[in-house]
């Protein structure tokens, strides 16, 4: 096969060419140029009438219209969501108040003496100073001033209370009763005219969902308060030990949640989209991030109630040491029923029934079986410690016992718990 070359004629012919060419290459280039310039245009112009006529067909969203915000107009919110919680902070804020606590504490001052080996540095007391030693949360349930907050906010008797309402007012306060079971506290606001304060609406924490949104607020770090955290439900029923400073509580039935809750957030409360108050914030997880804790607010009705009507908070008390029955505990001590509260000894120094109390009165005896509770059935979603809580010293129930494969019933007055 034959190779063809170029060869040194053909370059003379494209030589001459060249010039009379080069207008006619010009042309086509810049009429090319323009064309281009309007095709582009006019393609830039369909795109985004396309885009901005929505249809079903091609599922997509309309460019959004940017709007400058007119001076002095307020924010519209984006969602109902956002606008909920908006609109809760707004109502639940004015009686969210922050704890500050004083305390006097003593002034050391160092000064030189002169010993046997030459001047030494020493150190006095010279007299006190009032200082802020810590800080927490809490929320007025009652015109008249009562607070509800944490137990460990307010455990030193010697400390001086403070309460900051969120418009800046300053009240000195006085702690009126500690829950000996939970970390529970009400405090009362200490005013000489009679001044009536914004109060927050208490929900139902019986009915709470996993994912529920909620708020907390708090006075953070006990220095930004009024903080303002929002997240959901993250689990229920928790049962942690928490511990602050020589403090240290197991608490149980406790509500988890990823909304932020700090140091200072203690004693706060827990908020559904409604306003109401669903819990009380009360710890967070030291080695974790977004899960706190909060006990709910059905838990502290009872001590708001009692402090009203009596000034103090007391539960009832049965006097039995048990344990309570499934099926391991079943197999373990060879019974014949999986429910109820088997009464037993806790060795020495730990009797199964308390000398003096109601069960020794009512003649409850170790090895009995407890099995309801003024006819409400004892099991581990139903303990005992949760069905007596709904009583109050002093109050008669009916106890159904089975002893010796024999059930009988035992009526029972509840003493008082002592501390």
């Amino acid at each position: 096969m034959p190779k063809f070359n170029f060869s040194g004629k053909l370059k003379k012919v494209l030589k001459k060419k060249n010039k009379s060419n080069i207008g006619i290459i010009a042309s086509a280039i810049f009429l090319s140029i323009i064309f281009g310039f309007l095709a582009g245009a006019l393609t830039s112009v369909f795109f985004y009438s396309q885009f901005n006529n929505y249809s079903v067909e091609t599922n997509l969203k309309p460019f959004p219209e940017i709007k400058e915000s007119e001076e002095g107009e307020s924010y519209q919110s984006q969602n109902l969501q956002e606008a909920a919680i908006i609109r809760t902070v707004k109502e639940s804020s004015p009686a969210v108040v922050s704890i500050v606590i004083s305390k006097d504490v003593p002034i050391i001052e160092k000064y030189l003496e002169v010993g046997p080996f030459g001047i030494e540095s020493k150190y006095r007391q010279k007299g006190t100073e009032k200082k802020e030693i810590g800080g927490g949360t809490g929320f007025i349930v009652s015109e008249d001033g009562l607070i509800l907050t944490n137990k460990h906010v307010v455990l030193n008797e010697e400390a001086d209370y403070t309460v900051f309402t969120n418009d800046g007012r300053k009240f000195p306060a006085k702690v009126l009763a500690i829950d000996p079971v939970e970390d529970l506290a009400v405090l009362k606001i200490e005013q000489e005219n009679n001044t009536f304060f914004p109060v927050l609406k208490l929900g139902n924490s019986d009915n709470l969902e996993i994912g529920q949104a909620v708020i907390a607020i708090g006075n953070a770090l006990a220095e930004f308060r009024n903080t303002v955290s929002a997240g959901v439900i993250s689990g229920l029923g928790r049962k942690i030990t928490a511990s602050g400073g020589s403090f240290v509580e197991t608490l149980e039935d406790v509500i988890q949640t990823d909304a932020a809750i700090n140091k200072g957030n203690s004693g706060g409360p827990l908020l559904n989209l409604k306003g109401e108050v669903i819990g009380i914030n009360t710890a967070m997880a030291v080695d974790a991030q977004s899960i706190g804790f909060a006990i709910p607010i059905n838990k502290a009705k009872k001590d708001i109630e009692q402090v009203k009507t009596i000034g103090k908070i007391v539960y009832p008390f049965l006097g039995i040491r048990y344990v309570l029955i499934n099926e391991e505990i079943k197999q373990e001590y060879d019974l014949t029923i999986d429910y109820g509260a088997l009464i037993i000894d806790g060795g020495p120094g730990n009797p199964a029934i308390w000398p003096g109390s109601s069960a020794d009165k009512a003649g409850l005896e170790q090895g009995d079986i407890v099995l309801e509770f003024n006819n409400e059935r004892i099991t581990f979603e139903n303990s005992l410690a949760k069905i007596i809580m709904k009583y109050n010293p002093g109050d008669e129930v009916i106890l159904k016992i089975l002893r010796d494969e024999q059930k009988i019933e035992v009526e029972v007055i509840l003493d008082e718990r002592s501390e």
